[in-house]
């Protein structure tokens, strides 16, 4: 059963979001008087930012694979499924489905895409764009119509059947992959290894955008970083590595009490904490951590 909150974020695509967070220069050109950008001046700030991208883009592939390189990624999801769904066995989730009383409708898959904040509906889409006859298909105009709300109208009583059926499909259980790599695998590594994060960091980059969403609000992932960012230096401009990942985590924190005083913080506390305190910074097993009071071991 997933223990965590569904992921936070808007009911606009999520992609789009993060790309246009990173593509943006940081200090845009300025506006005339009446608020209006130089078209000049738009042009040079995107050019900017592609040269930069170029640039972000060739150190990323001169880096080494850290969490991206087979073993590691498999590791992570693993770390994550202890805190999802309380197994190592991340792949039991592809048809897992449930309404876990969130407000974010049906949680589902592997990565806890949810009919209420846009990511099941187009993870749904695209895989009926290349597989039409899919058993899924006929509930594309109810998740349009519940996407951002927790309504089941539509969608019930069939919809939590025809995911699991569906779920059997190889093909389905591919587009479930791609789909977490296209949002939130794929940015958080890469963004982390801009930052200057090894494997750890890239790790708890994703992990943060699995359980709060890639936006830009204070409560999602860009959110949280740019306020690590003003209380601690990333490794990329000078900072000390342990040192901004555990002001990372205490953001991340925070910000999880603050909704819930009560909620459990033990996939912090327990376990991406311990990894930090241990200096394990390349995620290198053995590893051990609890989550919600139970122990997982990786030899």
């Amino acid at each position: 059963m997933r223990r965590a909150g569904c992921l936070l974020i808007a009911a606009v695509p999520v992609l789009a979001t993060a790309a246009v967070y990173l593509a943006v220069p940081e200090h845009p050109a300025p506006a005339d008087g009446k608020g209006r950008t130089p078209v000049s001046r738009q042009a040079g700030a995107n050019a900017e930012a592609r040269a930069r991208r170029t640039r972000d883009d060739q150190l990323v592939r001169d880096l080494p694979g850290g969490l991206a390189a087979p073993d590691k990624k498999e590791l992570a999801q693993k770390i994550v499924a202890s805190a999802e769904n309380s197994t190592l066995d991340w792949r039991q989730a592809y048809a897992y489905v449930e309404d876990i009383g969130d407000g974010q409708g049906y949680t589902a898959g592997v990565i806890g895409f949810c009919t209420g904040t846009h990511d099941l509906l187009t993870l749904v889409e695209g895989y009926t764009k290349d597989h039409p006859d899919n058993g899924l298909a006929r509930y594309l105009p109810a998740l349009r119509e519940v996407d951002g709300t927790d309504s089941h109208k539509g969608l019930d009583p069939g919809f939590t059947a025809a995911w699991k059926k569906e779920a059997q499909v190889p093909a389905f259980r591919a587009a479930q992959d791609s789909e977490r790599d296209r949002v939130y695998f794929d940015p958080a590594v890469r963004l982390a290894k801009r930052d200057g994060l090894g494997t750890l960091g890239q790790f708890l980059y994703y992990d943060t955008m699995v359980m709060h969403g890639p936006g830009t609000n204070p409560r999602s992932f860009y959110g949280l970083r740019d306020r690590a960012k003003r209380e601690a230096d990333l490794p990329s401009e000078g900072g000390d590595e342990t040192s901004y990942l555990d002001t990372f985590l205490d953001v991340r924190r925070a910000v999880m009490k603050s909704k819930n005083p009560h909620r459990d913080t033990t996939r912090i506390d327990t376990a991406q904490r311990r990894f930090l305190y241990d200096g394990n910074l390349d995620l290198e097993p053995p590893l051990e951590w609890k989550v919600y009071g139970e122990t997982y071991r990786v030899p």
